[in-house]
């Protein structure tokens, strides 16, 4: 019986599982090109000078973070792409609830599909990684923090670390997010499933604050290092950030996004309308908008390290320190908007019906496609502000230590970039799913 709802789920639902195959292949891909790099730069058996130039360079500890940075990263939208996958299945899991099946049945069931999405995209992943570590290499060498001589050498203890994080990850993630609903009474889980959860969890509540109080507890005591110190720290304490808003979801989002859509429904009917969805729905909205948190806090945190001691000092660092930076900056910050793409897309769809309702209640095409435009702005400047505050919550104590003023230095061109990027990113996650939706006949979508 579980692998016949397993198989259920899947046709039923089936862009939510490819957005949860898709997080998990490109996070197998960040892990294993991250794990492969660490264990190329090694200097096991490399002759004295070579060891030498890497140390100095201080690769390995560099690799060492990049991994650490992957490995948080990729649980961090494993974990939230499969919540979400399986968030919308409630409705459905409620229904075989009610016609007899056994909660272990159904948490099974929900197993059954992490792994189906999950192991192909872990060994794809594994694969595309070591190509991806090829690169990244050479790149190394030609900047000059490895020397010419060095081969790069493939190894294979990626792959279980690649499964442990895409695998182990999905499939914890699936069975803790189906846990608690699947004890329910099926009446219970019924009504839950039609009007949503509107109370964070016992454990989750409390973890979200003790992660945040940990955030600035840290980023004060920080302040009173030297550079070097408040630098290796940083990093912990954006992690912390990102963690304690991940937890809280619609705690912090909630009224984030009740601020900014407070001046996005101004703009009209199709605004007010959107500004209303948001505030009638926080916890879907609020998965759709800690990826770009995620994406935005730790991209503007990392460029606009460099760009602060640029401006203050006149150097950001050696051109091989900061290229490293910047390639690892991008990777990561690539890899979480197509997490946050991918989450964006399968809520949208998961709103197929109630966009075909606004059609047969009479809503124009170009009504509702305004509307799903408003509700990315509110989506993406939410996320920017979020992001901004978790950025300069971030950098404030480093700048304080290395320049004497927390303020950072941010070109107008990266504001405009990240702005406009996190727009676009929204745009187009939300909008290609309602076009879609669109196309068929109002009536047989609801009828579906």
């Amino acid at each position: 019986m579980s692998t016949g709802l397993a198989r259920a789920a899947l046709r039923a639902h089936r862009p939510a599982f490819v957005g949860t195959a898709v997080a998990a292949l490109f996070a197998a891909t960040v892990v294993s090109a991250s794990m492969t790099v660490l264990l190329a730069t090694s200097t096991d058996g490399l002759p004295a000078g070579a060891r030498r130039r890497i140390s100095e360079n201080g690769v390995g500890d560099i690799a060492a973070v990049l991994l650490i940075g992957s490995i948080y990263m990729s649980i961090f939208v494993v974990v939230s792409t499969m919540g979400t996958a399986v968030t919308q299945q409630h409705r459905e899991l409620a229904l075989v609830r009610a016609v007899g099946a056994r909660p272990r049945q159904v948490r099974r069931a929900v197993v059954v599909q992490a792994l189906a999405a999950s192991v192909p995209a872990a060994l794809a992943g594994f694969a595309a990684g070591g190509l991806l570590a090829s690169a990244w290499f050479s790149g190394m060498v030609t900047h000059g923090l490895i020397p010419a001589g060095v081969p790069f050498r493939f190894s294979w203890l990626a792959l279980p670390v690649c499964l442990g994080v895409a695998v182990v990850t999905s499939t914890l993630a699936a069975l803790l997010s189906s846990l608690r609903f699947s004890l329910l009474r099926p009446a219970r889980a019924l009504a839950e499933a039609a009007t949503g959860r509107r109370r964070l969890g016992p454990l989750r509540a409390p973890l979200g604050l003790v992660a945040v109080a940990g955030a600035c507890f840290l980023s004060v005591l920080l302040s009173r290092q030297d550079a070097e110190e408040a630098g290796q720290g940083a990093f912990l304490v954006l992690i912390l950030f990102c963690v304690g808003v991940g937890l809280l979801g619609p705690r912090i989002v909630g009224p984030a996004a009740w601020l900014v859509s407070s001046l996005v429904g101004r703009f009209g009917a199709a605004a007010r309308l959107a500004m209303l969805n948001i505030r009638s729905q926080p916890r879907r909205f609020s998965a759709a908008v800690v990826p770009l948190v995620l994406v935005v806090g730790f991209g503007l945190t990392k460029v606009t390290l460099h760009t602060t001691a640029q401006h203050r000092t006149g150097s950001a660092g050696s051109p091989g320190e900061v290229w490293l930076d910047y390639m690892g900056t991008a990777l990561y910050a690539g890899f979480a908007a197509i997490a946050a793409a991918n989450t964006l897309a399968m809520i949208s769809f998961e709103r197929r019906r109630d966009v075909a309702l606004l059609r047969i209640i009479g809503t124009q095409r170009g009504q509702v496609r305004s509307m799903a435009a408003w509700e990315a702005v509110v989506v993406a400047g939410t996320a920017l502000l979020l992001g901004s505050l978790i950025a300069f919550a971030t950098l404030a104590p480093i700048l304080d230590t290395a320049f004497g003023s927390p303020v950072p230095y941010v070109p107008w061109p990266l504001a405009a970039g990240t702005a406009a990027g996190t727009l676009l990113l929204t745009l187009l996650a939300t909008g290609v799913p309602v076009r879609a939706a669109m196309r068929r006949r109002a009536i047989t979508v609801v009828g579906t």
